[in-house]
């Protein structure tokens, strides 16, 4: 199983510095990839340019979007340019997650209907497979042949639709092992009754702290993240990975599961959770 790891540009004291030096760490640490998490009503990057800064200091290692709430981008055509874009200026590393979300908040800032999110991703994926495949006088071509690896995200029918209709990718958000399993085993039966003869691609995140403080530090970063959610953002913090051994049954965990990539996201701004990480998983 493949370890990628977060960058840290949900943390609102974050500076460009640091958000580099962890790229450059992370590359050099041999992680499979550098992640992003969206949100529009908070004091988080915006990911796809975050990405576009982590790529241009890093020559191997993918820029991922783990995930992006595709639907806040509603011209299409603009947001497929943006990410053949971003797949040129990174040589073809970048893996685009997507998903609708469900925070009321990010669709009324952005003047979305939320209920009409569904549609509008479909549409989306329709036109940036038209943009990324040369079919639209859109460009600039993607880096790759197709465009880049597409990964769906969510648990439910429509997404699990998604990822069969469009031969992508599926990943999991933070709801621990048992829950990836679940939906993964839901994903590849759906993949197989369509008669694709491959396997797709099987992601997850989950959330870390290693070092001093680190259960106050995974306490205090996921209540504020998730306090949308009142009490079940207790419950989130709690499932935190903290500390070397969490890290490693996690892992352990996830390969037995099946997890093809496992994207590891800090707690912590500080840089010496890249080399604790590492230091961990080695």
């Amino acid at each position: 199983m493949d370890i990628g790891i977060g960058l840290p540009t949900t943390h609102d004291d974050v500076d460009r510095a640091t958000v580099l030096e962890w790229a450059r760490r992370a590359e050099a640490a041999q992680f499979s990839s550098l992640g992003t998490i969206d949100r529009l009503v908070y004091h988080n990057w915006e990911p796809l340019v975050a990405l576009a800064g982590a790529a241009a200091v890093t020559e191997r290692i993918n820029v991922m979007t783990s995930i992006l709430l595709a639907p806040l981008r509603c011209n299409a055509a603009l947001f497929a340019k943006e990410t053949a874009t971003l797949d040129r200026l990174s040589n073809g590393r970048l893996v685009l997650g997507l998903a609708v979300g469900g925070r009321a908040d990010d669709y009324a800032a952005s003047g979305i209907d939320i209920a009409r999110r569904g549609s509008i991703f479909d549409e989306q994926l329709r036109v940036i497979h038209d943009v990324w495949t040369g079919q639209s006088a859109i460009g600039p071509a993607a880096a790759r042949e197709g465009g880049p690896e597409l990964v769906i995200g969510g648990t439910s029918g429509a997404a699990i639709r998604r990822v069969v209709e469009h031969r992508a990718g599926w990943m999991a958000g933070g709801g621990g092992v048992e829950a990836f399993r679940t939906v993964a085993t839901r994903v590849l039966e759906a993949w197989s009754a369509a008669g694709h003869p491959d396997r797709p691609r099987l992601r997850s995140l989950a959330y870390y702290s290693l070092g001093d403080d680190a259960r106050a530090a995974a306490d205090a970063y996921l209540q504020h993240y998730y306090g949308f959610l009142g009490p079940v953002a207790e419950r989130i913090a709690s499932t935190a990975l903290v500390g070397v051994d969490a890290v490693r049954a996690a892992v352990d965990a996830f390969t037995a599961a099946g997890c093809d990539e496992l994207v590891l996201f800090p707690c912590s701004p500080s840089l010496d959770q890249v080399d604790l990480l590492a230091g961990a998983l080695g």
